[in-house]
């Protein structure tokens, strides 16, 4: 499927060969790279026979009945899924976003016992800040590929040299192409210090994270850790929910009469979305063994996230232009079934309550924290509880357009939240 060996030539002029940057990583004094701890150039080469398996396996699928009502309260309505079941077989082109990818650096490192995968691309500009940049689920490292140009060859695209970023982009455990946990004890605290690890691996010093869904979990939790070299953090799924306001959300009893209306609004949110994959994932991550069986079932799974989202993506493969094409979902599902990562992926949920996480709650971070705020994200964070829950809260803004996946669906707002909020932290480089 893949594995590690000598990159191609890279196309794009941000994209240093894996050489350079092993050598590059070296001339700033790192300690000589034991076996374990070697950083590897990582190839991604799906075989033929393994795509032309999964259309057999697309044209073979099973189909429910209609759902018994007319909108998507049910789930993934069938005229939807049918849809992307039959662009999937006959339209959809795998080798492009593998092209893409692997246009990129793509590297293997063990780090705590388990490999990690990871995109890293120096930009040309010395002064650029190292950012780390966390995804979530149902996403992978193709949610961020459209950050990666923009930010680390700003002149190219809109900005100035002093918006410049060093840009990592690891895979979660079990998700993509690093490694599968066969312990337990891969939570978000523990991913956290993990990408720590690896920024110091890397020989970055000083440097910021961000990131959306479990990716903001992550990096939260880095910021509580403090790691050194860690400046601050940019959330684009703020964690500012009280925690005992969080406990009355997900217990469904009322809520007290003190919140504002933007609160209380945000509260309402959380319930509407139900979070019935998330219940299912935290609690019988392992029943799921369908979704490493059938390739439509995964994608159906996987497209019910949050009800926006959901909206959005139907409307998509519905013929009508949206901030997700349907390659951009395809893309995404596909890379999870050749890695055939659904159910080690999925215990992450069960890891993360086994932990006793919340999704929204405060984590208690003190160092210098940016908000990015987007309409459709599963509940909108008010400012009145991001300044309780970040008391050094660098950047609050509220956004025009975008959800869940702003990185993947919005680029060109979140790369302007990017430059915009991590500016502060600039000085202390």
């Amino acid at each position: 499927m893949s594995e590690p060996s000598s990159l191609p030539n890279q196309p794009t002029p941000v994209a240093a060969s894996a050489a350079a940057l092993a050598s590059d990583v070296l001339s700033r004094g790192e300690p000589e790279a034991t076996e374990n701890t070697a950083i590897r150039p990582f190839h991604i080469n799906i075989p033929e026979a393994e795509i032309t398996e999964l259309k057999r396996r697309i044209k073979a699928t099973r189909w429910p009945e209609r759902e018994t009502v007319a909108d998507e309260s049910q789930g993934v309505r069938l005229k939807t899924i049918q849809e992307l079941a039959r662009y999937w077989a006959d339209e959809y082109d795998w080798r492009k976003i593998e092209s893409r990818l692997s246009s990129y650096p793509n590297f293997i490192t063990e780090i705590d016992g388990l490999d990690f995968h990871f995109i890293h691309v120096r930009s040309k500009h010395d002064n650029a800040m190292p950012l780390l940049i966390a995804h979530g689920w149902p996403s992978l490292i193709v949610e961020q590929v459209k950050l990666i140009e923009p930010l680390t060859d700003p002149t190219a695209y809109g900005g100035s040299e002093a918006d410049a970023f060093h840009v990592v982009i690891p895979s979660m455990p079990g998700y993509g192409f690093s490694g599968k946990p066969t312990t337990t004890g891969w939570n978000p605290q523990r991913i956290a210090h993990a990408y720590a690890e690896l920024m110091s691996r890397l020989g970055y010093e000083k440097y910021a994270a961000q990131g959306g869904d479990w990716g903001s979990i992550v990096v939260n939790f880095m910021g509580v850790q403090e790691p050194q070299g860690l400046l601050g953090i940019h959330t684009n799924m703020p964690e500012v929910i009280p925690p005992e306001i969080d406990a009355l959300i997900w217990s469904g009893n009322p809520l007290p009469n003190s919140l504002s209306a933007e609160e209380r609004k945000a509260c309402e949110q959380v319930r509407e979305n139900k979070f019935g994959y998330a219940i299912v994932m935290g609690t019988r991550p392992q029943t799921l063994t369908g979704l490493v069986d059938s390739p439509v079932g995964l994608a159906a799974f996987m497209i019910d996230h949050d009800w926006k989202s959901h909206a959005m993506i139907a409307r998509s493969f519905a013929g009508v232009k949206e901030g997700l094409s349907p390659d951009d979902v395809l893309d995404n599902v596909t890379l999870f079934w050749f890695t055939g990562t659904a159910i080690s992926a999925a215990r992450l949920y069960w890891e993360n309550a086994v932990a006793g996480n919340s999704f929204f709650a405060v984590k208690g971070v003190k160092l210098p924290v940016a908000c990015s705020v987007f309409p459709d994200e599963m509940y909108e964070a008010p400012r009145s509880w991001a300044e309780k829950a970040y008391p050094n809260l660098i950047h609050f803004n509220k956004l025009p357009k975008g959800g869940h996946f702003a990185a993947w669906e919005q680029p060109e707002f979140m790369i302007s939240e990017i430059r915009t909020a991590l500016r502060p932290l600039r000085k202390s480089l």
